[in-house]
Order: structure tokens, then sequence, then C-alpha cells
């Protein structure tokens, strides 16, 4: 049985207080789900949710990252890269924020924390993760999932929406940046970018629920696919094809629905909620996010991992069998099939753990301890967190941690707690500042 927790401070909690210093920010945080994975996959409940705008005056643009790149006509509806600018109509702060693993720029969470954000007083730029397909196919350089080699992809187009955003009458008296997930650990490496071409010398940055291994995170998550599917992993294609249909059936009955790897945590409503399927939805979330991925990177690249080489894939040709090719490789296979020979390709003696290590949190260890202006919010019970990886991060960042006790993957961003100190962190208010 589902472990759901109510209490009455649920009616103290519905708003989301200007500073850390108001009376509600001293009530004890609570959390409606105990189980992380239930904390992870359940949407928080409206009445625990903080209370922000219904609308926020967003403005949707498209930047031409490359000119000269000719887009596949497979992707003819992916043309220019997608990303929104909300603005204040009086000089402020401009945030960047940066989505996680295959999430887009207009994601629920993304979407939150624009209203949040907007709210609390600065102009808002979301981009999309670089791992998403119209990043890849716009934005990307090369192979997605290299953290340094993404922060170079995100801060080309990052200085190309502060232009568009100043051309539309942005006044900008500082910048600050955050992300969550794949793009919390993002914001480290942009942040340390920027401090060599020193073009936003950011005022604060904010890591929310970033991994401290991207290739540990992302071996935890293969695992909660792969250890969790009825009749183990080779029942994987009738196991995703059913729970797919099943989504598409009941699609209509859900609000805002889609078939996306964010939408399909939706299926937890039609199947027992029992902890293996909502660890199986997790793995199944990351590994559509990982397929769309690789595939539009083959593609982009040419062909000759997903797709065979030179095929010419057109806007009417079926995309099925490549889908389920997609869905059935692992991020693992894709780093060693693919990822590390590309990049040991470029550089003589690089070795698998080397190239692990420089995108992890531990290659800017030494970086993070001393920068005072970044912080750090996390959870203690975050599933994609290996043993002793959230206390690992709490003694880097020392004061500049907030780590809640339950909240899961990322689940609770929409808590009151949570975003009051995403706000007086970024807003450099929170107590003793």
């Amino acid at each position: 049985m589902m472990r759901y927790v109510f209490s009455l401070a649920v009616f103290l909690m519905g708003t989301l207080p200007e500073s850390s210093g108001s009376e509600s920010a001293e009530l004890p945080y609570f959390y409606p789900f105990v189980n992380p994975f239930e904390a992870t996959v359940i949407p928080l409940p409206d009445s625990y949710k903080a209370d922000l705008p219904e609308e926020v005056p967003f403005k949707k643009f498209k930047l031409t990252v490359f000119p000269e790149r000719e887009v596949p006509d497979v992707f003819w509806y992916q043309e220019g890269l997608n990303c929104s600018l909300v603005r204040q109509k009086h000089e402020a702060p401009l945030l960047f924020v940066i989505a996680g693993t295959g999430a887009n720029y207009r994601s629920p969470k993304m979407v939150a924390m624009e209203k949040a954000f907007y709210q609390a007083g600065f102009h808002v730029i979301n981009i999309s993760s670089p791992t998403f397909m119209n990043f890849v196919v716009n934005a990307g350089s090369g192979m997605p999932g290299n953290t340094p080699e993404d922060a170079k992809d995100l801060y080309r187009v990052m200085e190309m929406a502060d232009a568009y955003a100043r051309e539309k009458g942005a006044e900008i008296s500082r910048y600050a940046l955050t992300g969550y997930s794949l793009g919390g650990i993002e914001s480290a490496f942009l942040t340390k970018l920027d401090d060599e071409r020193k073009v936003f010398n950011f005022d604060r940055v904010l890591l929310i629920n970033p991994p401290t291994d991207v290739y540990e995170s992302i071996t935890i998550l293969d695992s909660y696919l792969t250890e969790n599917i009825p009749g183990g992993v080779e029942n994987f294609t009738p196991w995703f094809r059913g729970a797919m249909q099943r989504l598409a059936m009941e699609a209509g009955s859900i609000r805002n629905m889609d078939l996306s790897p964010e939408g399909i945590y939706q299926l937890y409503r039609y199947y027992p909620p029992q902890e293996d399927f909502l660890k199986a939805l997790i793995g199944l979330s990351f590994r559509m996010s990982s397929g769309n991925m690789v595939f539009t990177t083959d593609v982009m690249n040419g062909g000759g991992y997903i797709v065979p080489k030179n095929t010419r894939l057109t806007r009417s040709t079926s995309l099925t069998e490549y889908a389920m090719t997609s869905y059935n490789t692992s991020f693992v296979d894709y780093f060693n099939e693919w990822f590390f020979p590309f990049y040991a390709s470029k550089e003589d003696g690089l070795t698998k753990d080397a190239l692990i290590h420089r995108a992890s949190l531990y290659s800017l260890e030494s970086y993070l301890r001393d920068n005072e202006r970044i912080g750090l919010l996390h959870n203690e019970d975050d599933v994609i967190m290996g043993p002793g990886k959230v206390d690992y991060l709490k003694n880097v960042f020392g004061e500049r941690a907030r780590i809640f006790p339950v909240g899961g993957h990322c689940g609770n961003m929409s808590h009151p707690d949570a975003l009051r100190f995403m706000i007086d962190f970024l807003k450099g208010t929170e107590a003793g500042q």
C-alpha cells in the first residue's frame, strides 16, 4: 500500500513567504510522501504547493545557434532552439534556469520555477537540457552527456538569449543561474566556465538535486528499469508497448497529458502502486530521455549507431523500429559503444575513468568548497544518489547547503520551504547574509 502522510500543517504551508525570516518559515518541514520513490513519481498535491501565479507574461523565442546547419528532414518541426523569457518592467537580476535530463524549457518543473522566480522579482530565461531533442538538433556540438562540453553549448545559447532579452527591453542589474538534476551539475560547470570567460559574472548560483557522479546516477537509473520489469529485461519491449498503449488510452482523461518522459509518470495512476513498479517508472522515464537523445544524436551525426549510415529519414519515415532500438539501448551501452570511443579518438590515452571523473562534481571539489556564490539544495532520500553521496555534497558546501530529509529526486521543488530557500539564496537574503 502506498504510504501517504497527511497533516493539518498543510493549511499553514500553502503560501510562499517573501523571506526566510517570516513566521511560517519556522514551521518544521513537512512532506506528504515518506517513500522516496513515491516522492519522485507522484505529483505534490496542490494544497502542499507554494502559492504561485496562474500565469506570467512569458514570451517564447527561437535562436538560430548555427546558421549554416541543415536540419534533417525528419526533424522538420525542430528548426530553431526554443527558449522562453519573462521579464520585469523595471531593472532586475536575470536568472537562467537549466532543465534536467531530457526536459524542455516548458516542462512542469521549469514553468513552476519560472513563476516562482518572476514573482520574486527576477527576469527569467528558461533553457532546455542539452539532452533534449530540440537542443541536440539546433545547439549541440557533439555527443551530449559530457558535462564540461554540454556547458560550453549551454553557454553559447545563454549569450544569445541574453542578447535577445536586452533587445526586448530587459534592464539587467546582475546575473544568477540555477538548474535541477542534470541542469544542476551543468550549472556548476557553467559557473566555472564563466569565471574564465567573464561574460555574466554570476552573483549567485544554486544547484538543485545534482548528481555527484553522472555516470553512477545513470547506472542507478538503468538498474531501476532492468531489475523491475515484470518477466525480466528480456520482456522490456512487450512491457513498454503495453504501458504506452495504456497511457495513450487514458491520456484523454488526464489534464495536460503527453507522452513525454515526464508524462509517463502518470502511469502510476493505472497500475498497482508497488515500489518495484515506481522504480521501473523512474527508470523508464530516464530510458526514454536517453533513447530520444541517442537517436537524435545519431541522426545529427550521419547515422551508424541506431540508424544505418547514410539512411535518409523523411517526414513520412516510420520511426517505430528506431524508437524501440533506442529505448532498448541503455545509457551505459551508449557510453561504452559510442560516447567513450568518440572522445577517446580525440584524446590519446583517455580512459573511461578519467572521462567519468571530469564530468562529475568531484572534479570541481576545491572550486565548489571555496566559492561562496554557489549553493546546494538536495534531499537525503534522492533516489539517483549512491550511498554517502549526499553527505559528501553536504560536506563540500557546508552552510551553503540545504538538505531536506525527504522529497525524493526533485519531488519537492514546488514545496514552499524548498522554493523559499531557492529564492532567498539566489537573492542573497538567506539567513545570516
